[in-house]
Parts: C-alpha cells; structure tokens; sequence
C-alpha cells in the first residue's frame, strides 16, 4: 500500500505499465516455489541444504533474514503511525501494544485458526476499487488505459528508487520462502506428510494444478489492488499536487473522496495486512533457519514443540521493534525503502530457486519446462538490471534531478 501509494502521488500513471508487466513474473516464481514444497516435501533452505554449498545456505539465509527484519521494522512503524492517526496518543505505546500482540497471536494462537479473522480486514482493499468509481474522483480514464500499455522511463533518481521499490515490494524474497512453507504445511495437514520433509505420497498432477491455480488467482488479484491504489493516489493526491507523501495521513488522502472514513479504512489496510504480513515476514525466516539448523518446524506445531522456530520468529519481531528506536524515518518512506531492499535481494534467490526447479535430480518429472525457465530468467535479468541501473546512477551521478 506504502510504495504503490508513493508511485502514484509522484508520478500519476506513469507506472501503470508495471501492474500487467509484472503479473506474469510474480505467477511464474510463486508457482516455482509452491511446486517445490509439494514435490520435495521440504522449502528452499532445507533444499539448498540438500544440495548446494555451505555458504550458498548460509548466504541465502542471511539475505533473507536481513530483507526481512528491515520489512518487519517498517510495518511496525506504518502500523503504529497508522494507530496514532487515529486514536492520538504515542507512537511508541501503539508500537509496543502492536508488537506485543503480534508476538502473541504468533506464539500462542495457532496461525490458521487468527488468519482466518485478519484475512477480513484485507478487504479494506475494496475502499480503493470503491474510490476510484466514486462521484467527484476524478479519474482520466482514457490516461488509465495510457498509462497501462505505455512503457516510460525517466532518469529522475525518485523515479528510479520507486520502480525498484514497486517491484521489490512485488516480487519479494519472504514469500519464495513462505509459499513453499505452507505448501509443506498443507501438505502434513491433509496427510500428505508425516512432517516437513517427510513426505509420504507422490505428488499428483491434480495437486500441482491445483497449486498452480490458486498462485495465479492470488497474484491476479493482488495487481488488481495494486492498480486500483495507483489509480486513486494518482486521482487525489498526484492531482491534487502532493508528491511527496511519508505519513499516514499524507497516504490516507488517497481516499479522501470517502471523507472521514478514509482514515478508518487506510488504517484498517495497513493493520489488517501488517498482521498478515509480519507474521509471513517472521514466519519465512523461521522456516529458512529452521530448516538450516536441523530444527523442528511448522506453524501446525505449538510453541513446545518446536522452540528455536519460534524463537527466531519472535527474535525477528523483536529486533524490528527495536530498530524503530534506533533511527526515525517517515513511515510511508521506511516501507519504500525496505521494499527496494526486497528488490535487491531477490535476483540472486531466483537463480537458486530456478536452478533448483529445473533439476531432474531434485523435482524429476516435475521440473521446469520452457516457458518456466524463459520467464524466471527475465525476471531476474529485469530486477538485476533495475537494481543494478539504480546504484550506478546514484553512485557516478547519472541519475538527474
């Protein structure tokens, strides 16, 4: 919501292109590491483990591992602004209640059972496709239509650091963890496994297919509010002159045409998919370390029964906290940044993940066919590019004002 929200109060729907553009590479990694965990029984660090160096593990867990806890500070810190802006008092009292309920429902609540509550404050989503329909929002459709199928490309340093943020914040390293994690999961849930890594039936084509689906509705559905958050911070805020969001309050304007509600329903996004996501963010490193260090592990086993898993979850948490008094930065700004991180990350995990996935070795017949191979290796010329572009333009001052 952060960095989509940023991109269009600053550059209107001149980004528009990346929503479909990036479709196809979310669904094709996604799918990739979802396929693993069902086929393998086990997630990326506990293959790596497996079959790769040392320090090919270690490396990727460490990427992980600091991604993600730069991730959990920063939606702490947008989700206890978030409270401030609407109940008042102090930000660190909104961030020690949040953090602390957090810790709680992931240490003593089994996640299935609360995800299954907080999955409903993600329709607060729906305010930005209300939004954009909304009598008064003035949306230049035909500029929509424009922007979706128009590339553009601009040397402006904010424009760069956005467009890596937009696909950091899209294509992230938690989730190749998290996806194949709770495949495993499902996986020993419905009898498929005796436990993670112990799989004791054979993949079916159905199951594949069925993984498959679900990525590619969950990813369609995610660059639909992706859009829609573009097309209203493009028809308030950019329209409005206000380039430069970093608060809450400056990202809630976005949907001002709903009046005070506005502020109820951006606080109820950024709340709703905090407490979805720090629980991801914190629940992929556990799954990474876990399986690097030999440890029990799964959402679908309490606290007694596999401590270092949660150990590392709750440690992860904890350190987001505290890096929130360590060094302030704008909300809105600290979410962009952490998603540029993602995007920095992320290249380097794709090639492990494709390496992988087209081994006969590891996922026999279910490895890897063309179309997979072609578009995984786009993505990650495309996000080492963009990156890559990015520090080079900040580094010899290529990047102009």
């Amino acid at each position: 919501i952060g960095t989509y929200s940023v991109a269009g109060a600053q550059f209107g729907y001149r980004m528009l292109w990346l929503v479909p553009f990036c479709i196809p590479l979310m669904i094709c990694v996604q799918e990739m590491c979802g396929r693993l965990g069902a086929v393998t029984g086990k997630g990326l660090a506990g293959v790596l483990k497996e079959h790769f160096p040392k320090w090919v593990l270690w490396g990727s867990v460490v990427l992980l591992v600091g991604a993600n806890v730069t991730n959990i500070y920063a939606d702490l810190n947008v989700m206890a602004s978030s409270a401030q802006m609407l109940f008042g008092l102090r930000f660190s009292l909104w961030l020690t209640l949040i953090t602390g309920f957090t810790l709680a429902l992931q240490i003593f609540v089994p996640y299935r059972r609360y995800v299954k509550f907080l999955k409903w404050f993600a329709l607060s989503l729906l305010a930005y496709i209300v939004t954009a329909f909304w009598p008064g929002m003035k949306i230049q459709w035909s500029e929509v239509a424009r922007g979706i199928v128009t590339f553009h490309w601009s040397s402006n340093p904010a424009f760069i650091l956005t467009l890596v943020g937009f696909i950091g914040t899209t294509i992230s390293p938690y989730l190749f963890f998290w996806q194949a994690g709770e495949t495993i999961e499902e996986g020993v849930v419905e009898g498929k496994s005796k436990a993670p890594g112990q799989r004791t039936r054979e993949v079916t084509r159905p199951e594949l297919k069925a993984i498959r689906t679900d990525t590619i509705i969950g990813m369609l559905a995610s660059q639909i509010a992706t859009f829609f958050i573009l097309v209203c911070a493009t028809g308030s805020l950019y329209a409005m002159g206000k380039h430069d969001i970093n608060t809450a309050q400056d990202a809630a304007e976005a949907l001002k045409p709903l009046g005070r509600a506005a502020y109820w329903l951006f606080s109820l996004g950024i709340l709703g998919t905090g407490l979805l996501t720090i629980p991801t963010l914190a629940g992929s490193a556990g799954y990474a370390v876990a399986e690097m260090c030999g440890w029990r592990y799964g959402l679908f086993r309490r606290y007694t029964r596999a401590r270092g898993f949660y150990t590392v979850i709750a440690g992860m948490i904890v350190v987001g906290f505290g890096m929130n008094f360590v060094k302030s930065i704008q909300p809105i700004k600290a979410l962009l940044y952490s998603a540029v991180l993602n995007a920095v990350v992320a290249p380097p995990l794709i090639v492990l993940l494709l390496l992988i996935c087209s081994s006969r070795k590891i996922m026999g017949e279910h490895r890897n066919g063309a179309i997979s191979n072609v578009i995984g290796w786009t993505t990650v010329v495309l996000m080492t590019a963009a990156a890559g572009y990015m520090f080079y333009a900040f580094a010899t001052g290529k990047a102009t004002g």
